[in-house]
């Protein structure tokens, strides 16, 4: 069993970055790919990005193209989502997630391992 911790979430003004840092407890990403997706209350969880093994693949949701940037760092055992001119409706709670196989997919239900979520509040 996996169990992934996230971090960096906060509250920010518009135009403003944090980043989102997510690491797995007690064990190694082994040859996992990853991803983050954020959900409101009442609404379906949505893909935010997604990085292969490697990281040699990476895939972005349409409305966060050129402002985040998901990156790996399979030494540190680490995956940031660096967020970049945040908007409003970046406000949201984003969760980390985990894939037994190597390449990624920005399917949810494709993933077999989710951290708790950290919020991110993007203020007007």
């Amino acid at each position: 069993q996996v169990q992934l911790v996230e971090s960096g979430g906060g509250l920010v003004q518009a135009g403003g970055s944090l980043r989102l840092s997510c690491a797995p407890s007690g064990r190694t990403f082994s040859r996992y790919a990853m991803g983050w997706f954020r959900q409101d209350p009442g609404k379906e969880r949505e893909f935010v990005a997604a990085i292969s093994w490697s990281g040699a693949t990476t895939y972005y949701a349409d409305s966060v193209k050129g402002r985040f940037t998901i990156s790996r760092d399979n030494a540190k055992n680490t995956v940031y989502l660096q967020m970049n001119n945040l908007k409003p409706e970046d406000t949201s709670v984003y969760y980390c997630a985990a894939r037994e196989l190597s390449y990624a997919s920005p399917r949810y239900y494709e993933y077999n391992y989710w951290g708790q979520g950290t919020q991110v509040t993007v203020s007007s």
